[in-house]
């Protein structure tokens, strides 16, 4: 087991995001999944190994997403290609530093990241850490969720610690139902659950940030961070319980990867030694500064680490 390696899955698009000039929009390539390993590349030293796991077509937009991996020290080994799909697209609208989504997805090359237990197997091998989501078993068919399971529980077995943020989208999937089910049993492998309590509330009917942290441990999650959008961040779990009040607040100028960033920046935290009152805490500052630019990757809130 390579304890410096981190695998992260999940689904990389073209993103269209407001330049905050009037008319005029940003292209770059982010999602979930590579929007927090963008940020653990750019947070750990050098000696880290940070790979992503999804699948593109073979058209320029995919091209330029496996260039920008590379460019970024993110090994896009795991990457594979498809001949008859291509990457999906989204934008990024704002109101108030709020933002909402729109996605062209549906014939995504990502989708079928999964259709290979032989390519799983070989990704995850000496993993010390792989990082997953919600989005991530989302749009993927049945065949595709219960294979990337499967493969990390053997994972888990074999010592890689398995981080998973729910990102509860309902739109990606058939029903709710569906979705809170495949949720927490995906949470019942984890060593870290990073939930929101927001959508947490809104698709479980948790009535606080505690029950939130039990319901999960209950399931079998090793250790809970609940994220709550810039308020008291609660935690529980095997390494201790508590909670973190007093963290700044700002006005966003754009919301997109704060969650994202602040999982990065608590994994990155942890990895170093940090305690988990002052790894929320370094991550809840990541997440601050992302929140001040546009678009998800924000090269202003943490310049690349050189050593």
């Amino acid at each position: 087991m390579s304890h410096d390696r981190i695998l992260s899955i999940g689904e990389a698009m073209v993103e269209l995001s407001q330049s905050g000039q009037p008319g005029l929009w940003r292209l770059g390539i982010a999602g979930d999944t590579l929007n927090t390993a963008w940020y653990l590349r750019r947070l750990l030293p050098e000696a880290w190994h940070v790979g992503y796991l999804s699948r593109v077509g073979r058209g320029e937009f995919s091209c330029k997403m496996i260039d920008f991996l590379t460019s970024e020290g993110i090994d896009a080994t795991h990457v594979s290609r498809d001949d008859s799909r291509e990457i999906a697209l989204y934008a990024i609208s704002l109101r108030a530093g709020e933002r909402s989504f729109s996605y062209w997805r549906d014939s995504s090359a990502a989708r079928r990241l999964a259709d290979d237990p032989n390519l799983l197997a070989r990704a995850l091998d000496g993993v010390g850490i792989a990082y997953f989501s919600g989005i991530t078993l989302g749009i993927l068919p049945q065949e595709g969720r219960d294979a990337l399971l499967d493969a990390l529980r053997d994972a888990s077995k074999a010592g890689t610690r398995i981080v998973f943020d729910p990102n509860l989208r309902a739109k990606l999937w058939a029903s709710e139902a569906e979705m809170c089910r495949t949720v927490e049993n995906a949470a019942a492998m984890a060593d870290l659950v990073l939930p929101s309590f927001d959508d947490e509330q809104s698709f479980f009917g948790d009535a606080d940030p505690q029950a939130t942290i039990a319901r999960y441990l209950d399931r079998g999650a090793g250790q809970v961070i609940v994220k709550a959008g810039g308020g008291p961040v609660h935690y529980g779990g095997t390494d201790g319980a508590g909670e973190i009040t007093g963290l700044s607040r700002a006005e966003p100028v754009d919301t997109t990867s704060a969650g994202d960033s602040f999982n990065a920046g608590f994994l990155a935290a942890r990895i170093e030694g940090a305690d988990i009152p002052a790894a929320i805490r370094r991550a809840h500052a990541l997440s601050l500064r992302v929140i001040g630019h546009h678009g998800a990757l924000v090269a202003e809130a943490v310049p690349p680490r050189r050593s």
